[in-house]
This record gives structure tokens, sequence and C-alpha cells, in this order.
């Protein structure tokens, strides 16, 4: 991270969509945040990071958006970005990014006891992926020290639906 503004993994580049470089390039060159780019497209900033790792479809208006803030050119973002997303083969299972692993580690913990509390609250179902957002916010407490939110926001859908 250089001053504040993640920038693409090296060791990721070879398993992620061409474009995604052209991107994290152009927002490091900028110095810009997923926070600032997110208030330009009014998406949230995790849903625009999902945009630039090729794990979510951008929409005409995100690649006029994004060709614009950004200084790419269209054509190439338009060719790619609006097919269909290549979802979760970012990263090695398990993974092996330090801070990835512990977000993974939460739901190999935490997994069923989250699945009992919404079953309890809602019955036989499950959460979705799809019909989804997230966000992530910083909260400093009386203390001093820091913590970090991280909200998952799904909509339910009964199996009795399946």
């Amino acid at each position: 991270m250089a001053d504040g503004v993640a920038t693409l993994d090296s060791s990721l580049v070879d398993r992620l969509p061409a474009y995604s470089k052209a991107l994290f390039e152009a927002k490091a060159r900028q110095k810009l945040t997923f926070e600032t780019i997110a208030k330009e497209l009014g998406r949230g900033e995790v849903a625009v990071a999902a945009l630039f790792y090729g794990q979510a479809q951008a929409s005409p208006e995100d690649i006029d958006k994004l060709s614009n803030l950004l200084g790419v050119p269209r054509g190439p973002l338009e060719a790619s970005m609006t097919g269909f997303p290549d979802r979760g083969r970012a990263g090695p299972m398990p993974p092996v990014e330090p801070l990835i692993y512990r977000l993974y580690e939460v739901v190999q913990n935490y997994g069923y006891a989250f699945k009992a509390i919404l079953n309890e609250k809602f019955g036989d179902g499950i959460m979705s992926a799809i019909a989804f957002s997230s966000k992530v916010e910083k909260e400093v407490d009386s203390d001093g020290v820091t913590w970090v939110n991280i909200t998952l926001r799904g909509k339910w859908l009964p199996y009795s639906r399946f």
C-alpha cells in the first residue's frame, strides 16, 4: 500500500483479468482509494474493489465512469468487464494471504454458529451472495485500539423456494 492507496498484489496478476493491472496502475498513479472511486461510480467500495479483481460485472455506466476517472481507454474495459465474472478464483484455498486467511478462519470457526442463529431467526435457507452488499468501517475505541467492522448484507432465500 502506497500513501494509503491499495495496489495490486503482484502474486495475483496472472490469476486476474488483463484489465485489472491497468485499473490498479491508474488508481495508484492518481493516488485514488476505492472509497473515492466508489463515490464517483455511486457504488459501495467493496463492490468497486470486486470490479477491479474481476469478481463483479460492470455496467456500461461503471465503464464510462472508470474510463473517465482513471484515464483508461473505454474499449478494452467494455470488451472484458461486461462479461460474466469469474468469482472465487483469485487465490488458493485455503488462502495463504494472512488477512484473507483470517476471514476464512472466521467462517471456519464460527460458520456453524452463524448458520444456527440464522436458521433460528429466518428458518431453513441461505444468505445470497448475489443479492448482496458489504461495507468496511474503521472504529477506534476509547483506549485508542483500532477495530474493523465488516457488514455482510445478503437477501435471505428460504429453501422452500428451491
